[in-house]
């Protein structure tokens, strides 16, 4: 390890140190409280994942389970890819099932009557699964539904690709680390936030140091999505909309949250997540918006709504460092991830994108940052455009799936296994990501007690690579 990054490690365990001694009256390093260990020690047939490499695949077979706006948008893009063949769907509904083989029909080397259909059962999927034998699972079901088809699939012999969150309870998420440790076999939470070109930007920024030491982050999924609650027997909002009636705590965290992440190199090598603690508002909005649109006997008008419109959270790491955390799926409000981060130069934000670097002054004085403009912003971009940006952004674009992340996404995924390389997002990640979840609902039952963060890795983080500036 070079002296830089010692020097960034003891820099930023001193400001850990600081913010807890502060609080106490005492700046003594003995009196900070270590994160809980949290996890048993890895069974002895297991391997740890953190920067596993799968043999190389020179055709990856493609299996999907859930073919509804997610998983209909994964088959039309992954099956265009080199290297791709489509061998089976699987969805409760006929109808999306064969749409979903009919997309096939363009720009893909599968054609629609090779691929196996299993639709009109719930447990289906375990069927195919069996008989088909895929390479590559793809899971975009209900959020209580995927830990159980992400385990089978492993298991079946396939990596499996999952919608966020990952899980939603912390057991679950132990299972799929089990799992995927014990077939040696990929388990990826497909955050598809973390392609996005201000994303992958900011990622190169932070990576080559141009706003010096990271200090603090802001991330946030802030979406009106009331809307979803004109599905009523099938779709998104027939299942999304009783988590905010039962749940109460930040249901959606990864969107804002896995950029962050990786910026600051959590559960790789350089930091971890230690602790969060967490607040709701009243829950407010969805009864609302039942009341003025639904009948009084409507089954929306029957919830009662306990999850609160907003939450907000604050995770603590290893190092020191803070990342706000805020979710809201309920407001009318504009649409915003936040992507924040702060260093010791200077401060990179979101929507809209912002840079500033007062650095670039010579004397501080009473100049205080101000936001590039249109010429420095596009300075910055020509000095530090992620490379894998300038070689799929067009193309993304193209293909589409929100802006081009989706594509970027998954053409990264089927290049993976067919070059045989880790996984720009490994199984640790999903989870740490989605920890947030249950882990704010215990803190705001609570009234905001700290929760520290299960240590998926058990402590092989140290020794993972961080993620490469891939080209």
């Amino acid at each position: 390890m070079s002296t830089e990054n010692n020097h960034r490690r003891e820099f930023i365990k001193g400001l850990g140190v600081l913010s807890v001694g502060v609080a106490s009256g005492c700046i003594d390093a003995k009196d900070v409280e270590e994160p809980k260990a949290g996890y048993t020690a890895r069974p002895k047939n297991a391997q740890y994942m953190g920067d596993f490499a799968a043999a190389p695949l020179d055709k990856v077979r493609c299996a999907f389970i859930g073919v509804g706006d997610r998983g209909s948008g994964h088959v039309a893009r992954i099956h265009q890819i080199d290297g791709v063949e489509v061998v089976a769907i699987s969805d409760l509904y006929e109808d999306l099932a064969k749409k979903a083989k009919e997309s096939c029909n363009k720009n893909g080397a599968t054609k629609p009557e090779d691929i196996a259909l299993y639709y009109g059962g719930e447990n289906l999927w375990k069927k195919m699964l069996q008989e088909v034998t895929p390479d590559a699972v793809f899971v975009s079901t209900p959020w209580s539904l995927h830990a159980e088809m992400a385990i089978a699939s492993m298991e079946a012999g396939a990596h499996a690709f999952v919608e966020v969150p990952i899980a939603t309870t912390l057991e679950d998420m132990w299972k799929i680390v089990d799992a995927s440790e014990r077939t040696q076999k990929h388990c990826m939470m497909m955050e598809n936030v973390n392609y996005g070109r201000e994303e992958l930007l900011y990622l190169n920024m932070c990576r080559q140091g141009a706003i010096g030491e990271l200090l603090h982050g802001e991330a946030a999924y802030i979406h009106d999505l009331r809307f979803q609650m004109e599905d009523i027997e099938r779709g998104t909002g027939s299942w999304r909309t009783h988590h905010y009636a039962k749940r109460n705590g930040n249901l959606y965290p990864t969107h804002g949250l896995g950029p962050i992440a990786q910026y600051m190199n959590l559960a790789r090598a350089e930091d971890n997540f230690a602790r969060l603690v967490s607040f709701s508002s009243p829950a407010m909005g969805r009864k609302m918006y039942a009341e003025k649109y639904y009948d009084t006997d409507h089954k929306w008008n029957q919830l009662d709504f306990k999850g609160g419109d907003i939450n907000t959270a604050i995770i603590k790491t290893t190092l020191g460092r803070t990342i706000l955390v805020q979710w809201d799926e309920t407001s009318p409000r504009p649409y915003n991830r936040l992507n924040l981060i702060q260093g010791t130069k200077g401060i990179l934000a979101g929507f809209p994108t912002r840079i500033a670097i007062p650095e670039k002054v010579k004397k501080v004085g009473n100049h205080h940052a101000e936001w590039f403009n249109e010429e420095e912003m596009g300075r910055i971009y020509e000095k530090y455009e992620h490379p894998l940006y300038k070689r799929l952004g067009a193309l993304a674009k193209k293909r589409g799936g929100h802006g081009g992340t989706d594509f970027m996404m998954s053409y990264r995924i089927i290049e993976c296994l067919r070059k045989g390389t880790p996984l720009d997002q490994n199984v640790y990640e999903g989870c740490f990501w989605s920890a947030v979840g249950p882990l704010t609902e215990a803190s705001v039952s609570q009234d905001g007690m700290p929760q520290d963060f299960p240590d998926f890795t058990r402590g092989d983080w140290k020794n993972t690579n961080p993620l490469d500036i891939i080209l």
